[in-house]
């Protein structure tokens, strides 16, 4: 089992938390005065919504779009290191979605895995073997290919016929076996298609999902975790990002981060209540 894997199934057996706290700071959070008078406003903000949900964290992930349109990269270089500073058991994952040539990925590997020390990155997997290989040769990180994704026209390439299967079920039988060579691969499975979990869940067995889509995205909780959770009861990564961090937000006002924790309470207690129930 790789590292990624050991640090997110101890964060899964210490917490019973299956979410993914999403940091997608966008600049109208920064109204409040505090934030123009910083330096560092993105790593500012990050560092406040960090702590305000940790507590229900079963991992961090981090949008880079909305740091590096802004030029904002070394707010997320500081705001990770930070997040593994000070909550270390926490795994903490860059939604970047690379995937080039093998010497360009090379470049975005180091990128992710070095300059920002994340555990894990998600990886386009349009491109084939070789360029899978690179990422996944860090041994010790998580490589998260997307497979199933949450967004509407997925079915445009994602449900075409390859043979007997489609082609996101044929990227699932690939990350299963030829790609996950260190033990180290896991797929990102969108919750607005619940039914296509099972059917991976299948090919794939206990293999993690990283599951975005509820919330603003209208995917139903219930649904996600009859058709994708294991036997065991975890392997699902649920992602909410704007559900959270916009409770907090007031405007022109104070961002409230009590706010914010308590929607992190609420998403935490909604998933483990739904577990229960599905038990």
């Amino acid at each position: 089992m790789g590292k990624f894997y050991q640090k997110l199934n101890a964060r899964f057996r210490s917490t019973e938390s299956s979410l993914c706290i999403g940091l997608d700071p966008h600049p109208a959070y920064f109204l409040k005065e505090k934030y123009p008078k910083s330096e560092h406003p993105y790593l500012a903000f990050c560092r406040e919504l960090i702590d305000a949900t940790a507590e229900f964290a079963c991992a961090f992930k981090f949008q880079f779009a909305c740091f590096g349109s802004r030029g904002m990269e070394d707010d997320l270089e500081f705001a990770v290191h930070y997040a593994r500073s000070n909550h270390p058991d926490i795994p903490v994952i860059l939604d970047s979605k690379r995937g080039d040539i093998d010497s360009t990925a090379a470049q975005y590997a180091e990128e992710a895995f070095t300059r920002y020390g994340v555990d894990g990155l998600t990886v386009n997997p349009y491109l084939g073997s070789d360029s899978i290989d690179v990422f996944a040769g860090y041994s010790d990180c998580g490589v998260i290919i997307l497979c199933r994704t949450s967004n509407p026209s997925s079915a445009e390439l994602q449900e075409l016929k390859c043979g007997d299967m489609m082609l996101f079920e044929h990227v699932a039988h690939l990350a299963a076996s030829k790609w996950n060579k260190n033990n180290n691969v896991s797929l990102v499975m969108g919750a607005t298609h619940p039914e296509s979990l099972s059917r991976v869940r299948q090919i794939v067995g206990n293999m993690p999902f990283l599951v975005p889509g509820i919330g603003a995205q209208g995917g139903k909780l219930k649904s996600v975790m009859e058709h994708g959770l294991t036997e065991s009861g975890d392997g699902l990564l649920i992602n909410v990002s704007r559900s959270i961090v916009e409770a907090g937000w007031r405007g022109d006002l104070d961002f409230d981060f009590q706010a914010v924790h308590d929607a992190a309470r609420h998403y935490s207690g909604l998933i483990k209540s739904t577990k229960s129930e599905l038990s």
